[in-house]
């Protein structure tokens, strides 16, 4: 994940995108990198563009992944920096009402 941030999110033609990360068929988790979410959380938010106002919905039908969305989410709301809006849902329908968009 911290990977993918630092590659994807630093190019400025992502800027302003809203981003969907579907968990549904995670099989298992590295508990390892639970620990690691506020990092995560900090390093996505000091990429965010200051005058973008994104969404990230993540899609976390099980339980565990719910959780750890919901952490991430906690997180990302309380650096200073974060100008993404995060939301976690256990469909995606749900996600995609969030993000303003009909599934398709």
């Amino acid at each position: 994940m911290f990977q993918y941030q630092r590659d994807v999110w630093s190019s400025p033609d992502v800027t302003g995108y809203d981003e969907l990360m579907d968990m549904s068929e995670v099989e298992r988790l590295d508990m390892a990198s639970a620990r690691r979410l506020k990092d995560l959380a900090s390093l996505s938010a000091a990429m965010d563009a200051p005058a973008s106002r994104s969404k990230f919905a993540i899609v976390a039908p099980k339980d565990e992944a719910f959780g750890l969305g919901r952490m991430y989410e906690t997180y990302r709301r309380l650096e200073d920096k974060s100008t993404k809006q995060v939301g976690v849902f256990r469909s995606l329908a749900g996600a995609m009402e969030f993000l303003g968009r009909t599934p398709g």
